[in-house]
């Protein structure tokens, strides 16, 4: 908690620094196109990668298996697109390196390693070996079979 304290003093500083070095050698107007311009190349990568990102999380959906890489991806470029609107140089170099994807799926990994994830699916009220009160610890009841998917009906 400190650390985010700290940040939110330190990074307007900063930023309010560069804004005023830069402005100094290339002049006020420059400076404020240099700002848009970044903003505006940021959203336009982000979207594009954005996309990217949403269709690889789709085919995995697809295919049955959770997208946590793909979800992990979405939060650091939100976080990204967030900093690149943002005015300043600085939060423009943060989120400029969390769009080089080695740099985010270094990011990524980092953090969906520490990840557990848990599914749970409730039952249909209509399934028949669903008790009331979840059982006990030893009291379960076992149904072994077999299914398939009909590609036919799924549409």
């Amino acid at each position: 908690m400190r650390y985010l304290l700290l940040l939110f003093i330190v990074m307007p500083v900063v930023e309010m620094w560069l804004l005023i070095t830069v402005g100094r050698q290339i002049g006020a107007l420059p400076t404020i196109g240099l700002v848009l311009l970044t903003a505006v190349v940021g959203v336009a990568l982000l979207r594009a990668q954005g996309f990217a990102t949403l269709f690889r999380a789709r085919q995995k959906m697809d295919l049955g298996e959770l997208p946590a890489m793909e979800m992990a991806e979405a939060i650091v470029l939100a976080v990204c697109g967030a900093l690149l609107l943002t005015p300043g140089f600085a939060t423009d170099v943060l989120g400029f390196a969390g769009l080089i994807p080695p740099v985010r799926y270094w990011l990524v990994s980092r953090f969906v390693k520490n990840l557990v994830v848990v599914r749970h699916q409730a039952p249909p009220a209509s399934d028949p070996f669903c008790a009331d009160q979840p059982p006990q610890k030893g009291e379960g009841k076992t149904l072994e079979g077999e299914f398939w998917r009909d590609q036919d009906n799924e549409k």
